[in-house]
């Protein structure tokens, strides 16, 4: 994809590797705060990220990452995402997923102690999150991932 006057720069950043950098009309993210979006020219701001699908709008097609919370900072048309995680649907085990959120619920049920009932809130939420983004009919492999 080219830049353009309607498109900004998205790059997403995992720990191990630069997940995306391209151009695009609108990403839809799901802050701490509620959701965001973003389109070409946005005023300079940060977020902080929750565990969900990313959207990625462009060129009449909808793609979907997750994204297991992170850091977003908007500033001079480039949203930069920086997270410990991000998949693409063809890259979650969807099978695995749903293990381990029957893991999770059922560790849940078992916990009386605030602290691990939070780790497996998350837990469960990553599952979630990846079942969400492996089964959605919408999303297609993006051209700049073959």
């Amino acid at each position: 994809m080219a830049a353009g006057k309607k498109k900004f720069r998205l790059r997403i950043i995992t720990p191990r590797e630069v997940k995306l950098d391209e151009y695009v009309e609108m990403v839809i993210m799901r802050c701490t705060t509620g959701d965001m979006g973003i389109l070409p020219r946005h005023e300079p701001c940060s977020a902080v990220l929750n565990y969900a699908a990313l959207r990625i709008l462009d060129g009449g097609e909808e793609l979907r990452i997750a994204v297991f919370g992170g850091l977003a900072e908007i500033r001079n048309n480039v949203l930069t995402i920086l997270t410990n995680g991000a998949e693409w649907p063809r890259d979650i085990d969807r099978a695995s997923a749903m293990l381990d959120r029957e893991h999770a619920e059922h560790r849940m049920q078992e916990r009386i102690d605030d602290i691990e009932i939070r780790d497996d809130q998350v837990l469960l939420r990553r599952a979630l999150v990846r079942i969400e983004v492996s089964s959605d009919p919408l999303v297609n492999v993006p051209d700049w991932e073959e």
